[in-house]
C-alpha cells in the first residue's frame, strides 16, 4: 500500500425484525482520519500508522467507537487482521469479528462477536476511476450476520453485506461526491453506486447479486432523492419510476457523511437496505477535520 493510500473492509447488517443495525469497518490508512490528513500535509504518510476499527450499533443500546492507533497496534496476514484488542479472522466459511473497544463520547465498553456468513463469494473487483487508483470489491454482498454482544447485551441476526475498498491515493483526491446503497431485493441483493470524480466525470453501477454468486448488470433506475441531513448533506439515490424512496431512519449524520436505513422499490420489487452519501469536498474543509477528533480519538 503506497503512502497516502488506503484499504477498508466494510460490514453492515439490519436485524430481521428491523429494530437493530450495525456497521463494522476495519481501516488501514483511515480515509476519514484527520490525523492521516494532517500527516499527508506534512509530507510522507504511512497507511499502517493510521489504523482503526469503527463499530456502530444502531437501535436500542446504540454505541459508536472508532479509536485510531499506530503501526505498533496492527498485525495482519492473509486470513486475519488485528488492531489493539479487536480482530477479524476468515476461516474459509465465515468472517469472525471479535470486538473489544471503548465507545465515544461516553466511555463505555463495546465487546462481543459478529459473524458474517456469506451465501457466495463473487469477489469481482470494479475499478472506480480511469487511472485505476480506486477499486471496490463486493466480497459477499449477500450474507447472514449473527451478532452476539456482551457489552451492550445484544443478540440478533439479519441480512448483511461485506465488501472492500482500496486506493493508491487519498479518497478525496479521486472523488468529489458519491452515493452507494445495498438492499435486499427478493432472494438477492441490489447495489447502486454513483460517483462524481474529481475531474468532473461520473460512474454509475447498478448490480443485482444472486445468492449463488451470479452478478447481473441492470439498468440504473431513475434518480430519486431522500431528505437532506441536519448537516445539509444531500442524499440522492435511485428508485423505480413513479415511486419514492422512504427514509426509515438516519443512522449516521456527520458534517460530510450520512448513512441511512431506506425502503424503496427497485426493478419491480420492494427493497430495504443501507444508503450512504459522502461529500468529499466538505471533508476537505479544515473546520470539518477539527471536529472529527471528538468522534475519532487517537492512541499511541
Amino acid at each position: 500500500m503506497p503512502p497516502g493510500g488506503y484499504a477498508w473492509w466494510y460490514v453492515d447488517a439490519l436485524s430481521d425484525d428491523g429494530t437493530h443495525g450495525l456497521t463494522v469497518i476495519a481501516f488501514v490508512g483511515s480515509v476519514f482520519s484527520p490525523y492521516y490528513a494532517w500527516a499527508r500535509g506534512r509530507g510522507r504518510a504511512e497507511p499502517e500508522n493510521h489504523v482503526a476499527l469503527n463499530v456502530a450499533l444502531y437501535g436500542p443500546r446504540a454505541r459508536w467507537t472508532m479509536t485510531e492507533r499506530g503501526r505498533a497496534a496492527l498485525a495482519r496476514d492473509a486470513t486475519s487482521w488485528r488492531v489493539g484488542r479487536s480482530s477479524l479472522a476468515w476461516d474459509g466459511a465465515a468472517l469472525t469479528i471479535a470486538i473489544d473497544e471503548i465507545a465515544v463520547p461516553l466511555p463505555r465498553r463495546v465487546r462481543g462477536v459478529v459473524r458474517v456468513l456469506p451465501a457466495a463469494l463473487p469477489a469481482s473487483p470494479f475499478v472506480l476511476d480511469p487511472g485505476r487508483r480506486h477499486v471496490w470489491t463486493p466480497l459477499a454482498p449477500h450474507a447472514r450476520v449473527e451478532v452476539a454482544m456482551r457489552e451492550p447485551a445484544l443478540l440478533w441476526s439479519g441480512h448483511g453485506y461485506l465488501d472492500s475498498n482500496a486506493g493508491a491515493e487519498p479518497l478525496e483526491d479521486g472523488f468529489r461526491f458519491w452515493t452507494w446503497s445495498r438492499a435486499t431485493i427478493g432472494s438477492g441483493t441490489g447495489v447502486l453506486y454513483d460517483v462524481e470524480r474529481r475531474d468532473g466525470s461520473a460512474l454509475s453501477l447498478a448490480l443485482l447479486f444472486r445468492p449463488d454468486g451470479r452478478i447481473e448488470e441492470r439498468e440504473a433506475p431513475p434518480p430519486a432523492r431522500l431528505p437532506g441531513t441536519l448537516w445539509r448533506v444531500p442524499r440522492p439515490t435511485r428508485a423505480d419510476a413513479g415511486t419514492d424512496p422512504r427514509l426509515v431512519r438516519t443512522l449516521e449524520d456527520a458534517p460530510f457523511y450520512a448513512r441511512s436505513d431506506v425502503a424503496s422499490r427497485l426493478w419491480g420489487k420492494e427493497a430495504r437496505g443501507v444508503h450512504e452519501a459522502l461529500a468529499l469536498d466538505r471533508f476537505r474543509q479544515a473546520w470539518v477535520k477539527l471536529l472529527l477528533p471528538f468522534r475519532m480519538p487517537r492512541r499511541g
